[in-house]
């Protein structure tokens, strides 16, 4: 072959390699100019997203506001026909507690899977919801699962019977929760605590039928259970299962609010734990939990409120095991419960919610001249440190 061919070979060969190198540079042109495109409708895609989102935020707190002012101009109405559901719902209830003690487990189940999710829903848009986390309905919800799914697992009874007429039962007292008909958030707060104890103790008097099928595997049916001789069976599953249930709870709860939500709660002040409202109220109040809170300095107090909260716990459980020997003790501890929440009821109702009407009248004085003097005088009360003595603890801050 000569050298002129070599040469038009070796041309040729440049030039094919040069229009190949130009189309894999084409391409990839292609390929940034593409995913430029795509990343530029990402964007715009994630920007209308947005502000769809902000839109429809915007107008649900828009229609939630128009709502709350309908129901503030049509409060009394409201009220009254709260206060009318209240006391026939809760009359049908004692009427089945009486008549067929074994169905009331049924309505608490029903109770539960109604007002537990709308009152997230509400707590939610109140920035309360965060008081769900709380054990009451961590305790609840272990009711919720026992009574549905193992309604003849013995052990799993007792953790729950010590929950129900533990900690709940005596923060009915502690927390003076009230019994307040006109107001569903207060009577649902109530029946929290108050319901799963009557289902408990319905179960373990007044239903043999349930609890003689509560026995372990390979054992003759009995008709008294546990076997109450076997003091150290009782505090097992009394109080000490109970109590490292109560500390998964415990950890998990500061982990999930003051780790994983620390900085949520940080930017948002308005956003409530119990907590938070607790030492708010007991600030103003100035009485013996803010002082006993404060023992170690401002810097632990939500140490000292763990650890108060733990005590409470404790001793409240180790009371569970003489209750769950004793009818007549159990029945007198029921009637301490709901007089305790009647009581508190009744204190709301006549030196609580009078004043809040007299604030409201002051809010709308601010618009207008006062013209009653009788209201300027008992606006000025209103000031006073006394009012504080009367404020529910452990509930919301509306409540």
């Amino acid at each position: 072959m000569s050298s002129n061919e070599d040469n038009g070979i070796e041309e040729l060969n440049g030039d094919s390699f040069g229009k190949v190198k130009q189309r894999f540079k084409d391409r990839t042109l292609k390929v940034v100019q593409t995913k430029e495109m795509l990343s530029k409708q990402a964007v715009k895609s994630r920007e209308m997203l947005s502000k769809q989102a902000v839109k429809s935020k915007e107008m649900l707190s828009k229609q939630a506001d128009k709502i709350a002012k309908q129901a503030e101009e049509h409060e009394r109405f409201i009220n009254k026909v709260t206060h009318f559901l209240g006391v026939i719902a809760f009359g049908t209830f004692c009427f089945l507690l009486g008549a067929r003690p074994q169905d009331i487990r049924y309505v608490y189940c029903l109770f539960y899977i109604i007002f537990v999710p709308l009152r997230w829903i509400y707590y939610r848009y109140k920035k309360w919801h965060y008081y769900l986390l709380d054990f009451c309905y961590y305790a609840n919800t272990i009711f919720l699962v026992m009574l549905l799914f193992y309604p003849k697992h013995e052990k799993l009874f007792m953790v729950s019977f010590s929950f129900a007429e533990g900690p709940l039962a005596w923060a009915l007292i502690v927390w003076r929760c009230s019994l307040v008909f006109s107001s569903v958030d207060k009577l649902v707060s109530v029946l929290i605590h108050l319901l799963p104890g009557l289902v408990f103790f319905t179960i373990r008097w007044w239903d043999p039928a349930f609890f003689e099928a509560m026995h372990p595997e390979g054992t003759v049916k009995r008709a008294s259970w546990p076997y109450v001789e076997d003091k150290s069976y009782l505090w097992t599953w009394l109080f000490v299962v109970p109590l490292a249930a109560y500390t998964i709870w415990q950890i998990l709860y500061f982990l999930i609010v003051n780790v994983l939500r620390r900085q949520r709660l940080l930017r948002d002040p308005e956003v409530m734990t119990s907590y938070r409202e607790l030492s708010k109220k007991a600030q103003k109040a100035n009485n013996l939990w803010w002082r006993l809170s404060g023992l170690l300095g401002d810097q632990n107090r939500m140490f000292m409120y763990i650890l108060l909260q733990a005590v409470f716990t404790v001793a409240t459980m180790a009371l569970t095991v003489p209750i769950f020997l004793s009818y007549e003790l159990h029945v007198i501890f029921q009637i301490l419960k709901v007089s305790a929440s009647v009581w508190n009821g009744g204190s709301f109702l006549l030196e609580v919610m009078p004043r809040q009407v007299v604030l409201k009248e002051k809010k709308k004085s601010e618009k207008q001249p006062i013209q009653a003097p009788q209201v300027e005088a008992v606006v000025a009360q209103e000031t006073s440190p006394r009012t504080l003595d009367t404020v529910d603890m452990g509930e919301p801050p509306s409540q």
